[in-house]
């Protein structure tokens, strides 16, 4: 049994690499390779204004283009959400993150012919055409993982989506040091330089089967179900993983999927639905990626010198890196709730500690070191639970029919709240000066109170018993009959004569 088993782990860690590398990879690697041209492709901005037009920019009027720049990738990530289930259900998991590519390639090669074309349009264009690329693989990467995974590794293996956007921070902060490609000559290239791991995916994933659920629930082909779970499994099929699939495929036979409207006129997954939005939208509004804004500050303040500081600031990617990799190997030992309350309930200590050390840190000569301490350990707390956790629950709570539906709602709420943060958070440190972390400390708190009264445990359950605990608060106090009748499909016999048919 051994063999079988080393076959099956082989081919579903080669298959996650495939898919991540160009798919939640863009993610990180997109975000964090802004950083380091900011200068250049402001100059650039104001250069071709010049030229153009000979108008001199005012630097309000060059910050707001940048802005622009930066905030637009979120824009079309929202798209991308948005698109992400339609072309899931036509073309299925992993054609359409094969598929996802024609907007890296064409965002990529926009980028990097922008300065020799004098537009820094195309750099805009280039931005949402990216965005577009990571929203569509923030939802179907970890959907195609957790279909695809058995039970008993189902959240590691979805989780590894969190990875390796955290793996793509880490490297687009290297990739930005100024010895690379992060210098003045250079910018344009690391703008496209996004293609590389997309055409990574492009010449490995095809080798690798589709999601089997898929291929069963949505495509009604058996026979390929079972030679893609024999080829993910490296051995023959566990006739219990192939009856859990034909459940769910008895549970949504004759049902359409689910349009993204029609989930929250449906009482039977009312509380999913909420959990799904509450917690994607904590994810962004928590504050983990302002507190890369107040990095550089929090450092020089520390007394690092100006030209270290890129150096210091690949620790935090790593940071975020090492804690999903834990969060990886933790979280089917002690399971979804206490990873993503712990998360929560440590995110907020820490932004309450830092809260005290800015307010400190003109008064007490190590304070500024306590605040550094809080950028890592925040950071830390964030890839621990709420980083890995989130893109984990739709997979698990939701059925076949309304598994896309559910992702375009979770990936809209994620973007929509990146575009919301990115843009607030300079009036919040305007305003709110020390005390800007105040409002990201009352979200991580109020996270915690729900998953701990709301949430149930999804460690290694079925659908039909995770379905079981929703319906509790679903059809609180109305008939029981309603959740045995809905239990009831799931009989094997039923099963067995629904796929007959």
């Amino acid at each position: 049994m051994s063999h079988p088993q080393q076959g099956s782990t082989l081919t579903l860690v080669l298959m996650v690499v495939a898919a991540g590398t160009g798919g939640t990879l863009q993610y990180g690697y997109n975000l964090a390779i802004m950083n380091a041209p900011t200068t250049y492709i402001q100059t650039f901005i104001n250069e071709t204004v010049l030229q153009r037009w000979d108008l001199q920019l005012e630097d309000y009027e060059v910050t707001l283009v940048w802005t622009i720049i930066v905030s637009i990738f979120s824009l079309g990530g929202l798209a991308g959400a948005l698109i992400a289930g339609p072309m899931t259900i036509r073309f299925g998991r992993k054609k359409c993150l094969l598929m996802n590519n024609v907007f890296l390639m064409t965002g990529a090669l926009l980028a990097v012919t922008s300065r020799a074309a004098k537009s820094f349009e195309m750099i805009i264009i280039s931005r949402v055409l990216v965005g577009i690329n990571s929203g569509i693989s923030m939802n179907v990467q970890p959907m195609y993982f957790g279909e695809s995974a058995p039970k008993h590794l189902r959240g590691a293996v979805s989780l590894s989506s969190a990875v390796f956007a955290a793996f793509g921070v880490m490297l687009g902060q290297v990739v930005g040091l100024r010895e690379i490609l992060g210098s003045e000559p250079c910018w344009q290239y690391l703008l496209a330089s996004n293609a590389i791991p997309g055409l990574i995916q492009l010449l490995t994933l095809p080798w690798f089967p589709e999601s089997p659920r898929y291929l069963l629930i949505d495509r009604g082909d058996k026979e390929a179900c079972i030679n893609a779970l024999r080829r993910l499994r490296g051995c023959e099929v566990q006739s219990s993983e192939l009856n859990e699939i034909l459940e769910e495929q008895a549970q949504t036979k004759g049902m359409r999927p689910r349009r993204p409207w029609e989930l929250f006129t449906d009482r039977s997954v009312r509380w999913q639905l909420i959990s799904v939005m509450v917690i994607s939208s904590a994810m962004q509004l928590c504050g983990n990626d302002s507190i890369y804004f107040y990095a550089s500050y929090v450092f020089k303040e520390a007394g690092i010198a100006d030209d270290q500081i890129q150096y210091i600031t690949i620790g935090t990617g790593t940071c975020e890196f090492t804690a999903c990799i834990m969060c990886n190997l933790l979280v089917e030992r002690k399971g979804r709730r206490f990873m993503l309350m712990g998360g929560f309930i440590l995110m907020t200590v820490w932004a309450v500690v830092f809260t005290i050390a800015l307010s400190f840190e003109h008064y007490i000569s190590w304070m500024p070191y306590v605040s550094m301490a809080c950028i890592f350990t925040y950071i830390l707390s964030f890839g621990m639970g709420p980083a890995g956790v989130t893109g984990v629950l739709p997979t698990e709570i939701f059925n076949q029919a309304a598994r896309p539906a559910a992702y375009m709602i979770a990936g809209s709420m994620m973007w929509l709240n990146l575009f919301i943060t990115g843009m607030a958070f300079p009036f919040l440190v305007s305003e709110l000066n020390q005390y800007c972390f105040v409002p990201f400390a009352a979200v991580c708190l109020l996270s915690t109170i729900y998953v701990g009264l709301f949430l149930p445990e999804t460690k290694g359950k079925s659908l039909s018993a995770i379905t079981s605990e929703f319906n509790k608060l679903n059809f609180k106090g109305l008939d029981q009959n309603v959740t045995s009748q809905t239990e009831a499909q799931y009989q094997l016999g039923e099963v067995c004569h629904s796929t007959s048919l």
